[in-house]
């Protein structure tokens, strides 16, 4: 190894390709010396040779070591104290994992050999158990843990689609379900990233409406010790390893043969053929905790290189785990304020990726009071010149305490809206139950306030308005909680398959099973078990989606509810790498009505501006609109304006939303909403316009949907069957929507 001045240059972070070799820099300030480690190419291939870096340099271990390639596989140890409760945990017995690894590849084998610590057991029989603090193991663990892997850097040319916000549908889903059972795509290519990026697949998105596609974690991650004893897995994969790193299994087993860089181009390669179809990615990523569980657990990489670095701690010396995983990454820290922003631009720049949804974003943003919306770490997202232009999206809660911040975060960050989702489900769902045993409802005020872009939650900020209703992701599922067709058919999670005897899953579901609990085979065909039951809960379904694909805002569709994917009633599928989880792709004439009403809903949306504002309502006349006429307003059934009696009237349980489009697409939509048990019969409103002032109104209602069709090429025939003029009467189903567009 060239040697280097201690307070000379220092190379990035990780290790890279330069010139005859490698330069090689990693991050460990409290250690005494630090070795790049050299193995052979496998996953378990035996070591080469080790090279003791020069430093510290700022806290850096640096050098520059000639004869490198592409492909060689590494790791690092470090040598040091050993204090554990002091965050010192150096063990030089014990092979790292580089933080800015771009390829890991091999397995975690849960050995006790792999932990810091004397520790005992093999967390597939009985667990591994030991004391957290207890005596350094002196057991070398490079047979049981996962190898770095040099990648040669790429350049490409990426085109991203840069679909505008207000015309962005979200599709949340699983690279390895998503594909796993699809008939139409090879085998080898099931369940990887080729999969997801096959022409088939690429189709169907395409057809379906979606402009997005939000992939649950594709960074490097580990199994959890506690599943393996089950013989479970980690399917969703919020335990990162490595933030550079794709996780490899997700790659063919042609890529993975190939060798780490060839995983690297395969989910490159899937980003580059989704922008050729026009569709953007966006990765669910998890900087707030990483795999290395609780202070007793693994010694992979971070918690060898710097405990005290890398980990939040309280005053005790204890972790701080504001995230339910045993550990939360200290972004106080500038080092891991740069691990962050440094992986957050190779996978938009290297990768192509188009945006991020922030895990637990509360975490990543806590100072030592907690949540700050002018954290180092969202000041510096805000102004790096690459992070900024992408579609960030936090998760805007974590469990430590003040952890809810919905609505909290700055611009240019949009927020999962867990207050939308309770009000959609509470109005069609947990209201409707209540209903029908003869208790009350809970009206429509909060429905209303979500419908119309929550500007209560995301209206604030400097200046006020700025992020619109766009900054609310809309969602009524995701991955984490019921489908949607186990939302209209369970009023309980089911989650025994998890072995957690249901402890795990959240017991809020606002869900109602239309009278029987669980979905049956003879519910579906129709027998006398209940033969009204299959309809009403088709029915309930398209409610939700409407409501979700209409309101002001961006929505976002969890991957199968278009098509009445169920886990069983499991709200908590995180360790389900099954049936349960994976994309059911059988058709059947319920499916593909559900599909085409999808399909339907999302051409309306993209077809009428006044379904896609981007700026906030202001319930009166505002500029681009048409001068004179209120931008939005709510009428009862009888057609005239809602007063404040109404709003306060939990009995209130039928409104009409009138938006209005824009000056140059003379087309207002009308939504009109029966959360009732009854039929409801509505006097179609009319555009108002003030005492004296002439302007366009409609002509007449056309009717463009009802939630009462099974799908959509169900509306009556005729020449004047679905249109009627303002102040005609329409009739609504029980617990049923209808969309009018103005002619």
């Amino acid at each position: 190894m060239q040697p280097t001045d201690r307070h000379g240059h220092v190379p990035p972070l990780g290790v890279h390709l330069a010139g005859d070799g490698v330069d090689v820099a990693v991050a460990a300030p409290y250690a005494d010396a630090v070795e790049l480690c050299l193995h052979e190419p496998g996953p378990r291939g035996a070591e080469q040779r080790r090279i003791r870096l020069d430093g510290p340099t700022y806290g850096i271990w640096h050098g520059h070591v000639p004869d490198v390639e592409a492909g060689q596989h590494y790791g690092f140890r470090t040598y040091g104290r050993w204090a554990p409760q002091e965050g010192h945990r150096h063990n030089p017995a014990k092979l790292l994992v580089d933080p800015y690894a771009r390829a890991i590849v091999g397995r975690f084998d849960h050995d006790s050999a792999a932990y810091g610590q004397e520790m005992t057991g093999d967390a597939h029989d009985q667990g591994v158990q030991g004391d957290p603090y207890g005596p350094a193991d002196e057991r070398d663990s490079a047979p049981h843990v996962p190898r770095s892997v040099v990648v040669a850097p790429q350049h490409p040319e990426i085109v991203r689609p840069h679909v505008p916000w207000s015309s962005t549908v979200v599709y949340e889903a699983h690279v390895r379900g998503l594909t796993q059972n699809h008939p139409g795509i090879p085998e080898h290519l099931r369940g990887t990233y080729a999969g997801l990026a096959h022409p088939v697949m690429i189709d169907y998105l395409r057809s379906l409406g979606v402009t997005t596609v939000e992939l649950l974690p594709v960074h490097a991650f580990v199994d959890e010790p506690h599943l393996l004893a089950k013989d479970l897995t980690n399917y969703w994969g919020y335990a990162t390893l490595g933030y550079f790193a794709p996780h490899a299994p997700y790659a063919t087993r042609a890529a993975q043969e190939a060798g780490a860089g060839a995983v690297v181009d395969e989910i490159r390669g899937m980003v580059h053929l989704l922008h050729e179809a026009g569709i953007e990615v966006i990765l669910d990523v998890v900087y707030n905790h990483t795999g290395e569980a609780g202070d007793g657990g693994p010694h992979l990489s971070f918690r060898g290189l710097d405990d005290s670095l890398y980990y939040r701690r309280g005053p005790d010396g204890v972790y701080d785990d504001v995230t339910g995983t045993g550990n939360t990454v200290d972004t106080r820290r500038s080092r891991v304020v740069q691990l962050v922003l440094d992986s957050l631009r190779y996978w938009a720049s290297e990768i192509g990726v188009d945006g991020f949804r922030f895990d637990l974003a509360v975490s990543t943003a806590r100072q030592t009071d907690g949540f700050d919306p002018r954290h180092p770490l969202l000041v510096a997202m805000q102004t790096d010149p690459v992070i900024s232009g992408l579609k960030l999206i936090a998760e805007p809660w974590d469990v430590g305490l003040g952890g809810w911040n919905t609505g909290g975060f700055p611009p240019p960050f949009a927020e999962w809206n867990d207050r939308y989702r309770d009000a959609v489900r509470q109005f069609w769902l947990a209201d409707a139950a209540a209903l029908s045993h003869g208790r009350q409802g809970d009206g429509v005020r909060e429905l209303a306030t979500r419908l119309a872009g929550s500007q209560d939650l995301f209206g604030g900020g400097e200046p006020p308005l700025v992020r619109g209703p766009v900054a609310s992701i809309n969602l009524v599922t995701a991955h984490d909680g019921f489908t949607l067709a186990d939302l209209v058919a369970y009023d309980h999670k089911h989650n025994e398959a998890n072995g957690e005897d249901g402890r795990d899953g959240s017991d809020d579901n606002r869900s109602w099973n239309h009278g029987i609990e669980g979905r049956r085979k003879e519910l579906e065909d129709g027998d006398d078990l209940g033969g009204e039951i299959a309809p009403l809960r088709r029915r309930s379904v398209r409610n939700l989606l409407a409501t979700l694909i209409l309101s002001a805002g961006t929505p976002m569709i969890t991957a199968g509810d278009e098509r009445g994917r169920t886990q069983r009633g499991n709200n908590n599928a995180y360790c389900q790498d099954n049936e349960i989880s994976w994309m059911d792709w059988s058709t059947s004439d319920p499916v593909d009505d559900l599909r085409a009403t999808v399909q339907h809903l999302l051409t309306l949306r993209s077809s009428h501006r006044a379904l896609r504002a981007d700026a906030f309502f202001l319930g009166r006349p505002r500029h681009r609109l048409r001068t004179s006429v209120d931008d939005l307003s709510w009428h009862r059934a009888d057609g005239a304006a809602m007063q404040p009696d109404d709003w306060d009237d939990p009995g209130t349980r039928v409104v009409q939303m009138l938006r209005t489009g824009p000056q140059d697409e003379a087309h207002d939509v009308l939504v009109v909403l029966n959360g009732s048990l009854d039929a409801a019969r509505v006097t179609l409103t009319d555009v108002e316009l003030p005492d004296g002032v002439d302007g366009p109104r409609p002509a007449a209602w056309e009717l463009a949907w009802d939630s009462a069709w099974e799908r959509p090429d169900d509306a009556p025939v005729g020449p004047d069957a679905n249109t009627a003029a303002p102040g005609d009467e329409s009739v609504l189903e029980p617990l049923s929507l209808q969309v009018w567009i103005s002619v």
